[in-house]
């Protein structure tokens, strides 16, 4: 073989592993490409699978949420259809429940019950006992000692002290449960006697204590008491249309993705309706004849009556229902459990039923308490006291008995030297009880803040534990935010005639008879042109921080975590709401930007009020919030006095804008404020987007 076919074998062999490599390599990268396709489409299916299940997920949910809520309105129904079943099955009311206990809670003397340890002088006995080298340690047991006895010592005078005091607590108590219940034996003693009033108040009070009625239901009642026909007539309270649920079921509707109610039939609800008032008046007639261990009831006629507006002359009254009159040897010969409300009420017994309750169709009523010829006697609707036009003295004698009802000592002070202090009262809990300054302000406007500071230098002037502020209006901001981390209590109006009902005392807020809101009348309109926002009775927010950064400052009137609408959102392009409730105003000396509020003034359905503060992109476009520091709301009135000053949260670095903080509406109708903190790194546009609003 020649030189020249060698090289060329070597140079063809050399071509053919390169092909070959070449190949492999191609080869791999085939097989790449190939693997790096099945990850991805195994990845876009689990994707595809995560999102079915996610999406399965938050439908399952939302269609759980449905069946939720129709089952609440199937119980609330089956609720209703069986209310005379539970009642019948509610313990009879008794002459025993009338009576209190003379028991008193024993004395507790907590720590003061545990003797102070004395020094064991084995302790401190050097080795081979008191002898030479261990007069250090005889010194120091000597101190110790008289140091233990000098604290016994003390535990037992404070012991004592304490002991003394219970028992005068004591005392009292029992002296009050014994006058309590002497009444009872006298009112007894007058109910077996058939007096008209004894009468009346024992069966009104039967019909309060009965567990049977929803909490929701109205407990007003007219009563006169016939003791020659031995009859008992009442007027009672029924319960509104609006007691049956207008839906019937809720479902999903996936495609639109919200909740569709499908409504009630209108002649199933009016069945519903009709049902609910004959149960009514049936668990009347029970809870009366049950109560009556006497045996003074021969009778008793129900008016069942709701209180409404007249369809004929557009006027608040009371319109009859239902109507009966019932024997006892007849209400003897039912089984309640077992009868058709309606059939029982219309048939059985002969009453009336409003055919159409729905459209408060009247029914003529029988015979009505004012035709007994005796007073009427009324409890509960606007026919308790009116705190209003309490005497000032009886007020603050009510309020006295309403701290006795809870357990404590409580006496009026003397009014020519009271120091500011209408009621002591003294709370016997050794561990959170103490000495308590009552200050009773029987306004109709709402306390000034100046009210709530004066208590507090009552307060710590007198050496009290509390001060409570009892009041048949209403408190401001500025109160709830001076009143913050100090021993004082904020007691409305509202609030106040909650804790009397609940402690079996009467008073109620105005109005009368067709007032059943427990709030005092409306003040008159304001003329047309004139804004609610422009009145006097309006607060200044005043906001203030450390650090150069521009800000902006603007405030959102919501419900909840929603914005009403883009005119109640108050910054530099829209400076006031629609109302006037809340505007810009220039920042007083010392502020940097201010928003005024007219708190009574903001629409019905808004609970929130909400102050956000946002760097301003156009003055400092890469500044963040890491300088605002050292912030705070300077709360004023309308004079521009000073209520008290609210801190909220400093900014963080990254962050654009921030949630100060908000006002948000109690239940009685007040304001108290909670801190913010919730920053954000989109700007406004992100933290407007969070209550409902989009920036174009």
């Amino acid at each position: 073989m020649s030189r020249s076919s060698g090289l060329i074998g070597i140079w063809a062999e050399a071509q053919r592993q390169q092909q070959r490599r070449q190949e492999a390599e191609h080869r791999e990268q085939i097989q790449f490409q190939r693997e790096q396709e099945r990850r991805e489409r195994a990845a876009a299916r689990e994707a595809a699978r995560a999102d079915r299940e996610q999406r399965a997920a938050y439908r399952q949910r939302r269609e759980a949420e449905a069946r939720r809520r129709t089952e609440e309105l199937d119980a609330r129904v089956a609720e209703l259809t069986g209310l005379l079943v539970a009642g019948c099955r509610v313990p009879a009311f008794s002459t025993a429940a009338l009576r209190r206990s003379e028991t008193v809670e024993p004395f507790h003397p907590g720590h003061l019950g545990q003797p102070v340890p004395m020094p064991d002088p084995v302790l401190y006995q050097a080795q081979g006992g008191w002898g030479f080298g261990a007069s250090r340690g005889r010194e120091q047991y000597d101190h110790d000692l008289r140091a233990a006895q000098a604290a016994e010592a003390a535990r037992l005078q404070q012991l004592d002290a304490y002991r003394r005091q219970y028992e005068q607590w004591a005392a009292v108590q029992l002296t009050e449960v014994r006058e309590h219940n002497a009444g009872v034996e006298e009112m007894l003693t007058a109910l077996r006697a058939g007096d008209p009033d004894a009468v009346v108040d024992y069966f009104s009070a039967a019909l309060y204590a009965s567990s049977a009625w929803p909490a929701e239901f109205p407990h007003q009642v007219s009563a006169a008491y016939d003791p020659g026909a031995r009859q008992l007539v009442l007027l009672w309270e029924l319960p509104g249309y609006d007691i049956v649920p207008e839906a019937k079921a809720v479902r999903y509707m996936p495609t639109a993705d919200e909740e569709k109610e499908t409504a009630r039939p209108a002649a199933q609800r009016r069945a519903v309706y009709r049902d609910v008032l004959a149960q009514c008046v049936l668990l009347v007639l029970r809870d009366l004849f049950a109560a009556d261990g006497s045996g003074v009831l021969e009778s008793v006629v129900v008016n069942g009556f709701v209180d409404d507006h007249d369809p004929a002359t557009g006027r608040r009254a009371q319109i009859v229902l239902a109507s009966v009159s019932v024997s006892r040897p007849v209400f003897a010969g039912l089984h309640l459990e077992q009868v058709s409300a309606v059939d029982c009420l219309t048939d059985g017994l002969g009453g009336l039923l409003s055919a159409r309750p729905d459209q408060l169709v009247a029914v003529r009523p029988g015979r009505m308490p004012a035709d007994v010829g005796r007073s009427v006697v009324s409890h509960g609707g606007g026919d308790d006291p009116d705190l209003y036009e309490m005497d000032p003295v009886e007020f603050e004698a009510l309020v006295a008995q309403l701290f006795r009802a809870r357990g404590m000592q409580a006496v009026m002070t003397t009014r020519s030297n009271d120091g500011g202090v209408d009621v002591e009262a003294l709370d016997p809990d050794p561990i959170s009880g103490g000495r308590i300054i009552v200050q009773v302000k029987r306004y109709r406007k709402t306390v000034p803040p100046t009210a709530v500071r004066d208590l507090y230098g009552t307060v710590q002037g007198a050496g009290a534990n509390k001060g409570v502020l009892v009041t048949t209006s209403g408190f401001g901001p500025g109160s709830y935010a001076f009143a913050n981390g100090k021993p004082l209590t904020l007691v409305s109006g509202e609030e106040l005639v909650g804790l009397l009902g609940r402690h079996g005392l009467r008073g109620r807020l105005g109005g009368g008879a067709g007032d059943r809101t427990g709030r005092a009348a409306p003040p008159a309109s304001a003329p047309d042109d004139t804004a609610p926002g422009d009145s006097a009775e309006h607060n200044v927010l005043g906001m203030g921080w450390s650090g150069a950064v521009a800000l902006d400052v603007c405030a959102l009137v919501c419900r909840g975590t929603r914005v009403l609408s883009d005119d109640h959102f108050v910054f530099f392009n829209n400076t006031a709401t629609p109302d006037g409730a809340v505007r810009t105003v220039p920042p007083p000396r010392g502020d940097k930007a201010a928003v005024r509020v007219a708190f009574d003034a903001l629409p019905s359905d808004a609970d929130r009020l909400v102050l956000v503060a946002a760097v301003d992109p156009a003055v400092n476009p890469d500044a963040d919030l890491a300088g605002f520091t050292d912030a705070r709301i300077r709360l004023t009135d309308a004079a521009g006095a000073e209520l008290g000053q609210l801190e909220v949260s400093d900014g963080r670095a990254g962050e654009t804008a921030l949630v100060l903080g908000s006002f948000r509406k109690r239940a009685n109708g007040d304001w108290d404020f909670v801190i913010g903190g919730q920053g954000y790194r989109g700007g406004l546009e992100e933290l407007l987007g969070d209550y409902g609003i989009e920036v174009a």
